[in-house]
């Protein structure tokens, strides 16, 4: 099962990681990077330094780590230059000091529902499942 959702770095979601564990639902990102980077997702320093390392942007980098996350990370994107590099990030891996330092550019954990409380995520199960 899938959970889709509100997710990335400025929107982590990692309260409702137990839940999604315990019912054996993957979190689907929506708005992986932010909503065309409205959130400074793309803009951010933070990520085009690590970037820099591993010669990727920070859009690639934001993608990267949720995907290390094991969060499936689908952006949208009508430019083909622009698909191709949200598909080019399987090719190195975030050290665990890099994920903890993009942790840290958590805003909140909740996009527009509380995706915390268990009986919301009881009823999408039983009304969707």
């Amino acid at each position: 099962m899938v959970n889709q959702l509100q997710c990335n770095v400025m929107i982590q979601q990692r309260g409702i990681e137990p839940v999604l564990d315990a019912t054996d639902t993957k979190m689907m990102a929506w708005g992986p990077l932010g909503g065309q980077g409205v959130d400074g997702i793309v803009k951010s320093d933070a990520l085009a330094s690590i970037g820099y390392k591993y010669g990727k942007s920070a859009a690639q980098v934001a993608l990267r780590w949720l995907t290390q996350r094991g969060i499936v990370a689908i952006p949208k994107s009508v430019k083909k230059e622009r698909m191709a590099q949200n598909l080019d990030i399987f090719d190195f891996a975030l050290a665990q000091d890099e994920m903890e330092q993009i942790a840290a550019l958590n805003q909140h954990d909740t996009g527009t529902v509380d995706f915390h409380d268990p009986q919301f995520v009881k009823y999408l199960i039983e009304t969707y499942g």
